[in-house]
């Protein structure tokens, strides 16, 4: 599945023009990891078929929510904050597996010793020739000049890989986009080992023969709390806590996952795709922190109550927290919400997607995606009904970043909401990581956000509807007068 780069990973740190803060989310949550295929042999050029051959050859995709895309984001990542262990990302013994998966890893394979330096700089050159969105960052991108760069790099013979390295960094870095970049072994191995569960798994989405989902476990933490309870990888996850995860995404059982740090969640697995299936005890170890505060207040002289929920991250936990928050809110007789989406950097995108869908009608349009491929041009519409319909006022600053502002816009676009405060940051480019057959990457842009009104979220940022909060009656008639997308 290709979604977005977005906000909190183990990505290393692009450039900014802000200063840091001390923790945040990534550009990141998720982002599909593509395997270009083995470049044999030194030419000019690649032919059309090879192109998509290597093009559509996937990387083992990343733990739960980071098997989407990721938003670029301006600053550090929450993984490289809080610490995260690797994951092993170790083979399954022959004797996990059945034949028919065994043979599909080993065709996937190819030894890093099968691509010369020149054919790692080639295999650099196709990935950002193929699918670059040069005209989101770089007015001056083309690809003539882009053809001319790989024979300024190819001219001659590249003696060692840290010079192919090298190359690959100045090559990216003639793009101009500070989020098309290079990724060295180790770097590209802490991203691909990022563990969103809190019981050292990743979890990777799998079709079936029937169509539909299974979810594999593609890494495990050695010696931690899921590998040391009996979970393999390779194994197919059936259920947590009694409930079945067939047909769900990898991020809504990251999330199921997910839990106070010591205590107990119970999985099924089947291990292997023949092996036995086992009920399996695992206490958590790693847990992602709420990003969800709220509180009732009362105003108007207290005739009115107003729940206000403030947003730090969207992670792993941020939809279960604030349909949490929602309902007690409700229940305590909240007639209007603010939502605080100020100094929000972001997060995982779809974390930011599904929090939208709390409040919006089934058809509606969370946000649209533009890319030269195919894949990535989409609309992302609402699939349930809202779970919340009270008016929404949704606080924003020139610090409410990538997923934040595609929630914002979601909501203020489909007229459930009016945005207070600053312009936002402007933050709406897509990225995917593309392994290189040495072990390293790169991350390239690959598209943008455009919001339900086909505004170009990336490098405009949004401007509120009002600059301090209005009162109740202003908010009502604003969006009594409000026309949705498909109205005009």
């Amino acid at each position: 599945m290709r979604l977005p780069l977005a906000c909190g990973h183990h990505y290393p740190r692009p450039l900014s023009p802000l200063p840091p803060p001390p923790i945040t989310t990534k550009r990141t949550p998720t982002s599909p990891f593509h395997r270009p295929k083995a470049v044999t042999s030194v030419s000019s050029s690649l032919s059309d078929t090879s192109w998509r051959c290597l093009h559509k050859l996937l990387l083992r995709a990343t733990a739960g929510a980071l098997s989407f895309s990721l938003l670029a984001s301006p600053f550090p990542s929450l993984a490289e904050a809080a610490g995260r262990p690797a994951v092993q990302l170790s083979r399954p013994p022959p004797s996990e597996l059945c034949q028919d998966w065994a043979e599909e890893e080993e065709e996937a394979e190819v030894p890093p010793e099968s691509i010369t330096n020149e054919g790692l700089v080639e295999e650099a050159w196709e990935v950002v020739n193929e699918s670059f969105l040069g005209d989101a960052v770089s007015r001056s991108w083309s690809p003539e000049k882009w053809l001319k760069k790989k024979q300024d790099f190819l001219h001659k013979s590249i003696q060692t890989r840290s010079r192919a390295h090298d190359a690959i960094q100045k090559m990216l870095a003639s793009l101009g986009d500070p989020y098309t970049r290079f990724l060295s072994p180790s770097e590209f191995s802490k991203m691909s080992k990022y563990d969103v569960t809190g019981i050292g798994i990743n979890l990777r989405e799998v079709p079936d023969g029937d169509g539909a989902v299974k979810l594999k476990v593609l890494g495990i933490v050695l010696d931690g709390p899921a590998h040391s309870a009996g979970v393999r990888q390779g194994d197919e996850l059936l259920s947590v806590n009694g409930v079945i995860v067939r047909g769900r995404s990898a991020f809504d059982v990251s999330s199921m996952l997910q839990g106070p740090k010591e205590t107990f969640v119970t999985i099924e697995v089947k291990h292997g795709n023949c092996g036995p299936i086992q009920s399996i005890k695992v206490q958590r170890q790693l847990v992602a922190r709420t990003p969800v505060s709220y509180r009732l207040e009362k105003i108007e002289n207290g005739d009115v109550s107003v729940g206000y929920v403030h947003i730090k991250e969207f992670n792993a936990l941020a939809k279960k927290d604030l349909v949490i928050a929602l309902r007690r809110l409700l229940d305590s007789g909240a007639s209007y919400m603010v939502l605080d989406l100020k100094d929000n950097l972001g997060g995982l995108v779809q974390a930011g997607i599904e929090v939208a869908k709390l409040f919006l009608d089934k058809g509606e349009t969370i946000t649209y995606t533009v890319g030269r491929d195919p894949q990535v041009q989409k609309s992302i519409v609402a699939d349930t009904a809202p779970f919340a319909t009270t008016p929404l006022i949704v606080l924003v600053n020139n610090r409410t970043a990538s997923a934040s502002e595609i929630v914002a816009t979601a909501l203020h676009d489909n007229c459930k909401a009016v945005l207070v405060g600053e312009r936002t940051y402007g933050k709406g480019l897509i990225q995917s990581v593309f392994e290189l057959h040495d072990g390293s990457g790169v991350v390239v842009t690959i598209g943008k956000y455009a919001t339900p009104n086909h505004l170009d979220i990336n490098g405009n940022g949004v401007e509120p509807d009002f600059p301090r909060l209005p009162a109740l009656s202003e908010v009502r008639n604003y969006l009594s007068r409000c026309q949705t997308p498909w109205m005009g």
